[in-house]
Order: C-alpha cells, then sequence, then structure tokens
C-alpha cells in the first residue's frame, strides 16, 4: 500500500484534531479533581481508573463485541499509565496544578524523537520549529510562576512532574501504536484493568488515605472516572487518525486549561508571563498542525 493510501482524508484529520483538542481540554480539568478527592494523590490514579472501567467495558461491548484478551501492547499501555499517573498526581501533590500540569507535557520532545527514529515519522522542519515554538510556551509557564494557591514543595513538586513527561510519551506511543490493530475503548479499558491495580497496591504501600472522606470526595473520584472515559478516550481516538508526534503537540492545549482552572479555583495566580506563555503554546499548536498537514498532489494536466 502506497503513504498517499494511508493518509487520512481532510475531514477525518480535522475530526481527530477537534478530538484531541476535546480530550486535551477535558484532561486539564483532572489535576483539579485530584486535588478534591480527599484521598493520597496514587490513590487517586487508581480511583480514575477503576471508576472509568465499568463504561469503558460497555462501550467496548457495543462497539467491538466481547472483550476477549489484552494485547501486549495495552499491557506496556497500563503500565506506562500507571506510573504516568503515579508521578503525576504525586507532582500536583507538592506544587501547583498548573506547574504539574505544564511540566508533564514536556512529552512531544520524546515523542517527536522516538517516531522519527523508530516509527520513521520524518518531521518537516516547520513542525520542529512548531514544536520549540509550543515548548517555549509551556516553559515560559512554568518559570512565570507568580506564586500563591497549595504549593508544598515547588521543587520536589516539579521534578516528580517533570519526570512523568517519559511515561506520558510512552504511554502515548503505546496508543499509538495499538490503535493500528484495536479499538480506542478496548486498549483504555485493558490498560485500565493493568494499571488500577498497580496504583492501589503503590498508594497501600504508600500508607495513603485510599478512600474518599466524605461525599465531595466520592464525587471528584466520579468526576476523574468521567474525565478519563472522555478526555482519554477522546485522545486515544485521535492517535488512531494523526501522526504521534502531531497528537503529542495539539494535548498541550491540556496546561493551558489547568492553569486556568488552578487560577480560578485555588488561587494559582496567573502571572503575565505564564500568560504570554499560554499564548505562545497554543500558537505552537496551531503551527503544528499547519505544518503536519498532508501534501497534496499536484492537480493533473489535461493534454492539449
Amino acid at each position: 500500500m502506497t503513504e498517499a493510501a494511508i493518509q487520512p482524508t481532510d475531514t477525518h484529520r480535522w475530526q481527530a484534531m477537534a478530538a484531541l483538542v476535546f480530550g486535551a481540554c477535558v484532561i486539564g480539568f483532572s489535576g483539579i479533581l485530584v486535588r478534591l478527592t480527599e484521598t493520597g494523590p496514587v490513590a487517586a490514579g487508581f480511583w480514575r481508573l477503576a471508576v472509568a472501567l465499568p463504561a469503558l467495558a460497555v462501550i467496548t461491548r457495543r462497539s467491538s463485541g466481547p472483550l476477549g484478551r489484552p494485547s501486549r501492547i495495552a499491557l506496556v499501555a497500563g503500565v506506562m499509565f500507571a506510573l504516568d499517573l503515579g508521578f503525576w498526581h504525586e507532582g500536583i501533590k507538592y506544587t501547583s496544578v498548573a506547574n504539574a500540569t505544564v511540566l508533564s507535557n514536556m512529552t512531544p520532545v520524546v515523542v517527536t524523537a522516538f517516531a522519527w527514529v523508530f516509527l520513521k515519522q520524518r518531521p518537516r522542519a516547520l513542525f520542529l520549529a512548531a514544536v520549540a515554538v509550543a515548548l517555549a510556551g509551556v516553559w515560559m509557564m512554568a518559570v512565570g510562576r507568580s506564586g500563591g494557591g497549595h504549593v508544598l514543595n515547588a521543587r520536589l513538586g516539579d521534578l516528580f512532574s517533570i519526570s512523568t513527561a517519559l511515561w506520558y510519551a510512552l504511554y502515548f506511543l503505546a496508543i499509538s501504536e495499538g490503535r493500528k490493530r484495536e479499538g480506542a475503548s478496548r486498549l483504555m479499558f485493558w490498560s485500565g484493568v493493568v494499571g488500577a491495580p498497580l496504583l492501589l497496591i503503590v498508594s497501600a504501600l504508600l500508607g495513603e488515605q485510599i478512600t474518599p472522606l466524605s461525599a465531595a470526595g466520592w464525587a471528584a473520584c466520579a468526576g476523574l472516572g468521567l474525565v478519563h472515559v472522555a478526555g482519554q478516550g477522546s485522545i486515544a481516538w485521535g492517535l488512531g487518525r494523526l501522526p504521534t508526534s502531531t497528537a503529542s503537540v495539539v494535548v498541550l492545549v491540556q496546561p493551558v486549561v489547568a492553569a486556568w482552572m488552578g487560577w480560578l479555583l485555588f488561587a494559582e495566580a496567573l502571572g503575565p508571563i505564564q500568560a504570554a506563555g499560554a499564548a505562545v503554546a497554543l500558537g505552537g499548536v496551531v503551527l503544528a498542525q499547519w505544518a503536519s498537514r498532508p501534501a497534496r498532489a499536484p492537480a493533473a494536466v489535461s493534454p492539449a
């Protein structure tokens, strides 16, 4: 099959873009909900996956029949996502929601390099420039923190958060590869089956509060499950229709939403540098989409 034959149509491409942007916006709320669960940070990750599993099972059965057995790539995705949630939620505990989300989304550097070397998805020069622009915006949001809000140990939290970028990149790549052979809901269901018990075990070993203390805490846990199904599900769906490197830049919309919500709910003030960084990051996302659009074949010229 030729390369042109496997390129998505413009309609499918824009549908995938819309799904990724929607998913990134929804996931932007997850850091807020982690703070509201009244559980330990790793336990919040367990509830996010556990609450989502019944809905994912129903969606999978309706869309593609029996659940069957997990593929190897789904198992890998589950382990990587458990590591991603564990490190990221620990980061949220110590630093601002904005910083935890921003630093964990340094993923495009890892994804673009891996996709270039191993998946033969060679990026255009303009796309690499777009990645640099988007990451510059992310960096501005990180260094422009103006204080306020629930920040216990910014350096430790930032370290946890930036290490999350590696795990999220590996999860991203696993899901992207798995989507070549499986539906998004099936991949997410089995990765959740793998990830949930791992997070529960780690939470217990850390001596965390595992169950919420009030109805509001349970509501936050339910919200995390809903965010996972709608947000991460949309991202997984879009990953089956766009190059991995392109998708990894588009989801940088997430830290912008998280920064805004952290400002609204936790008084994590947004300084002028952070606000400018958000605009730059979004500009890089738009530029990345423009740079990664498929080249159009030249129009045929009828013989004279």
